[in-house]
């Protein structure tokens, strides 16, 4: 029986088409599913800016009656949840895919299909989240849900379950791109490439994906729980049918604290790839800015109570994870410390990208700090529930998280384009947004320690708070001007285009030695690996005794050569691209996954069983066709045609 025999019918043929809406919807490359997952990201951060702006005018002077109570509750929940789950977490997502297989010398990703599956299936989930707004259901209990809040005894509408159906589809993209990563990384890398020798933006992709694989099925074990109680009347979270509420703040965190390290890892991996290129140094302790992100991987697991510091558990827990608080501090002061030692006595230059990566190391350091303190109990209970845990949290996600995607938008912006962003408009967003930050989130430290409870809608004029918050809806509003020309200098640089070569930064990794944009096989042949850094060292092969001695004769090594293990220069074999067929590009041989319609069909069916509870369960019927379909069709489309 031939392989023909056996596939599935098809209601449309193979995608064949480079360009246009139907190539998108059927692509497995991993640079435009970066690419989609971006441009998503980017609307749902204008989406949770917005959010954010409206809280804040409402907030800007007491006692205004611009937002209701319940429409500010649905904000700040939708805000959180926006910001957490469909703008931090899908561009770090955005980043893995365009770069991981160009640092380490692979054609794709391990799993293509899967990882289109991943992205098809988060946009869907995010667009289920904010269809609540539209049928005036908005989620309102807080981007953490605790119960019995949530719960439909004081939750009695539609809301948190549109959260809960949304954020369990998301789970399912991250687990699936989680795993796609792990395996890459493991399997994929170029030959001679290492663990110790991968770019380290790449191995905290890799600890990010391990966290990611093993914390989302927790929330979802606690999404099913929670969503069961809502809908089929259990009693997991009800202390009046034997549950206990308390239990789902337990589950949340512990999700929830490695949900922080799976939101700022990725940055630190940015940075400490824009550093070095931009010192003109290599990273200052590779192995230990390793094993400083493998040990706060490791250690995220063991501070998630520090979270409920006063909900009663005793002396003896509050003390073990006041302890595990601190330590975890120390393995994060490691990087910062070899990222200064990184700056120390190179040849630096200021640019944008440079500039939002020294930003991201002053403003993680000063939300560390604040951090820390939270980990003795007493002082956690005076600022709990205060503005001033708000200003920390955005410290570490605004001044961290997203100061470092910004640095590696800007970084990588001629890589994944093929032209530069304008340099004046990049640090006049730059500027921006760090005075719009700041001006937004230092007087939420002294308004926190004056006892402004965090999550309301509006104060009194005799409390005091009046200055502060005008100061901070100002900042707010300066932020979001920031990010303003962020957009207007994306669509002004597309109309001018100065265009970019392959190595615009001269650079240090292997995504630098493959054309601006990159083909889309990547490499026309596929790097051979002898160092770190090696791209690095084949335009500099002098540099090499800097690092590792002279070779024996003493003399230059020859460009393209390398260093073998006796200090004798030596050429690495090539593994070409492939034999030309005759159309004299020299790459038809190249095997490339086929492009396929079924991860997005497959999607689209698990997002209609989604939307059955939020609407009719006969809707489960609608969205099986879909399923079925995608799934059959999936296991039995043929690898090459």
């Amino acid at each position: 029986m031939t392989t023909k025999s056996l596939t599935f019918p098809r209601l449309f043929p193979r995608p064949q088409a480079k360009w246009g809406i139907w190539s998108w919807i059927g692509t497995v490359d991993h640079k435009r599913i970066g690419t989609l997952y971006g441009i998503t990201a980017f609307i749902w951060f204008i989406v949770g800016g917005i959010e954010a702006l409206m809280m804040r005018a409402q907030l800007a002077s007491a006692e205004a009656s611009l937002i209701d109570p319940e429409t500010f509750n649905q904000l700040f929940t939708m805000h959180g949840t926006t910001m957490v789950f469909l703008v931090i977490m899908p561009l770090s997502a955005a980043f893995f895919n365009w770069l991981v297989p160009l640092q380490i010398g692979a054609r794709d990703v391990a799993f293509p299909r899967l990882n289109a599956l991943s992205f098809w299936i988060f946009l869907f989930g995010s667009l289920i989240i904010n269809a609540s707004w539209l049928t005036g259901n908005a989620p309102n209990g807080g981007w953490f849900g605790y119960a019995p809040n949530s719960g439909t005894t004081f939750n009695p509408g539609l809301g948190m379950t549109y959260w809960i159906v949304g954020l369990n589809i998301l789970g399912v993209a991250s687990i699936a791109a989680g795993l796609n990563f792990i395996v890459t990384i493991l399997n994929m890398r170029a030959p001679g490439m290492g663990m110790f020798k991968i770019p380290i933006f790449t191995w905290m992709t890799l600890i990010t994906s391990i966290l990611i694989v093993l914390a989302m099925p927790i929330l979802a074990v606690a999404g099913i729980q929670l969503q069961t109680d809502r809908v089929y009347g259990t009693h997991f979270f009800n202390s009046l049918g034997g549950g206990d509420p308390v239990m789902w703040q337990h589950i949340f965190w512990l999700f929830g604290h490695p949900e922080v390290y799976i939101l700022i890892l990725p940055a630190m991996g940015i940075v400490s790839e824009v550093l070095p290129t931009f010192a003109r140094k290599p990273l200052f302790g590779y192995p230990f800015v390793v094993f400083a992100g493998a040990v706060i991987g490791f250690m995220g697991w063991f501070v998630w109570s520090h979270h409920m510091f006063t909900v009663g558990l005793g002396p003896a827990v509050n003390t073990a994870f006041a302890v595990s608080t601190m330590l975890i501090a120390v393995p994060t002061g490691v990087k910062i410390f070899n990222w200064l030692g990184t700056l120390w006595g190179g040849n630096i230059r200021l640019n944008t990208p440079m500039l939002f990566s020294i930003s991201f190391i002053a403003m993680f350091t000063i939300g560390g700090l604040s951090g820390v303190i939270h980990a003795s109990p007493p002082t956690d209970s005076q600022q709990q529930d205060t503005y001033f845990v708000v200003a920390h949290f955005h410290y570490v996600l605004v001044g961290g998280a997203l100061l470092g995607i910004f640095s590696g938008i800007y970084f990588w912006w001629p890589k994944f384009t093929g032209w530069f962003l304008n340099e004046k408009l990049g640090i006049a967003n730059w500027a921006l947004m760090m005075i719009g930050f700041n001006l937004t989130f230092v007087p939420q430290h002294w308004l926190g320690m004056d006892g402004m409870p965090r999550r309301i809608y509006t104060y009194a004029e005799n409390m005091g708070w009046e200055n502060s918050n005008l100061a901070s809806s100002i900042g707010s509003f300066l932020l979001g001007v920031g990010i303003l020309v962020f957009i207007i200098n994306v669509f002004y640089s597309m109309m001018k285009k100065k265009m970019a070569g392959a190595d615009p930064w001269d650079g240090r990794t292997l995504e630098w030695s493959t054309s601006s944009p990159p083909p889309e096989h990547d490499f026309d042949e596929i790097p051979q690996v002898k160092y770190r850094d090696q791209f690095w060292f084949d335009k500099y092969p002098e540099t090499i005794s800097e690092y590792y001695g002279h070779n024996d004769d003493d003399q230059a090594v020859p460009s393209g050569a390398q260093i073998d293990d006796d200090g004798e220069a030596a050429e690495l074999p090539v593994v070409s691209g492939g034999a030309d067929d005759g159309h004299g590009d020299g790459h038809s041989a190249i095997h490339l996954p086929d492009k396929s319609y079924y991860p997005f069909i497959l999607a689209f069916g698990l997002a209609i069983f989604g939307t059955a509870f939020v609407t009719d369960g006969l809707v489960l019927f609608a969205g099986a066709p879909f399923f079925i379909w995608g799934l059959l069709g999936w296991s039995m489309e043929p690898v090459n045609d």
